[in-house]
C-alpha cells in the first residue's frame, strides 16, 4: 500500500502550474514523469530510490506524510535524523520535493546546516530561537534563485540596484552573460500566481565561458555540485542580492522603461 495515497482531489493543485513559464525549466524535466502517474509522492519516491537519494548522514530520503513529524519535533532536524520530508498535498511541498530531485546536493548540505545548528542551540544572535545561520539557511531554501554570470559588471550592477542598466540596457546579450534558475519552493509557490513585485534573494555564482557551453542539464548539475561546496563554509543573509523575478529580461510582459522605473518594486540601493 503506498506510504501516503493521494486522490486526484488531492492533487488538483497541481492544475494552477503553468509550465509553460520560463522560470520553471529547470524543474521542468524533472516534474514531466511525476505529473504523468497517478500518485504524485509515490513517484517522487521512487525517483528518489531511483537516484539512491541521501541525506548528510546516508540515510535514504523519502517523502512522508506530515503527520510523521512529531509533535515538538523541528522539520529540519527530522530529515536529518529519519531521512523523511514531511509532505503535504499542496505546491509548496510539490515543489519542494522537485527541488530534491533536482538539486539533491544543495538540499543535503541545507539540512545538514539546518540541523547541525539545532544540535548547538540557541546562540546570542538569536531572535526567536533560530539564529543568523538558520536564518540564511531559510531563505535560501525557501526564496534564492542562483543567478550565474561572467560578467562581474552585471553583478555589480545588481547589487547595486542599477536595475535599468542590468535588466533593460543589456537586455539582448543579458541570456548570453547570464543564466538564472530558481531553487526556492516557496518563490516558485508564489510565482504560480505572478504579481510584479515578487523577490527572490539571489545567490550569486561567478562562472567561466565553459559553464554558458554546458546543455542545461550539465549547468544543473554543476550549480548543485559547486554551490554545494560553497556552503560548506556557511553562509549569512548579506551573500544574497535581491532580484524582482518579473524584471528578468524574457520573463514578463511589458518590460520597457516605466517598467523598471516601478520604484516600489525596483527600489534604489538603501544609503548606509
Amino acid at each position: 500500500m503506498p506510504d501516503h495515497p493521494a486522490s486526484a482531489e488531492a492533487a488538483s493543485f497541481l492544475a494552477e502550474i503553468d509550465w509553460r513559464r520560463p522560470w520553471l525549466s529547470r524543474i521542468r524535466d524533472t516534474a514531466q514523469p511525476i505529473l504523468q502517474t497517478g500518485n504524485w509522492r509515490e513517484a517522487v519516491n521512487l525517483a528518489a530510490q531511483t537516484a539512491g537519494l541521501r541525506n548528510h548522514r546516508g540515510v535514504p530520503v523519502r517523502f512522508v506524510t506530515q503527520s510523521s513529524l512529531p509533535d515538538g519535533m523541528a522539520y529540519e532536524a527530522f530529515i536529518s535524523a529519519s531521512g523523511g520530508v514531511p509532505t503535504r498535498d499542496n505546491l509548496h511541498d510539490f515543489f519542494n520535493a522537485l527541488v530534491w530531485l533536482t538539486f539533491p546536493n544543495i538540499k543535503v548540505r541545507l539540512n545538514a546546516l539546518q540541523a547541525a545548528e539545532i544540535a548547538r542551540g540557541p546562540g546570542q544572535d538569536v531572535a526567536g530561537g533560530r539564529g543568523k545561520v538558520r536564518d540564511a539557511a531559510t531563505l535560501f531554501d525557501e526564496n534564492a534563485a542562483l543567478l550565474v554570470t561572467r560578467d562581474p559588471s552585471l553583478l555589480e550592477a545588481l547589487r547595486s540596484h542599477s536595475w535599468r542598466e542590468a535588466l533593460l540596457e543589456r537586455r539582448d546579450t543579458f541570456w548570453r552573460d547570464c543564466d538564472i534558475c530558481l531553487f526556492g519552493h516557496a518563490l516558485m509557490e508564489k510565482l504560480a500566481r505572478p504579481y510584479k513585485s515578487i523577490t527572490a534573494h539571489a545567490w550569486p555564482v561567478l562562472a567561466d565561458r565553459a559553464f554558458f557551453a554546458l546543455p542545461p542539464a550539465g549547468r544543473t548539475a554543476f550549480l548543485d555540485a559547486a554551490i554545494s561546496t560553497q556552503l560548506e563554509n556557511g553562509l549569512t543573509s548579506a551573500d544574497f542580492t535581491p532580484l524582482p523575478v518579473l524584471g528578468v529580461p524574457g520573463w514578463w510582459e511589458g518590460q520597457d522603461a516605466s517598467f523598471y522605473a516601478d520604484t516600489s518594486v525596483f527600489r534604489p540601493k538603501r544609503q548606509r
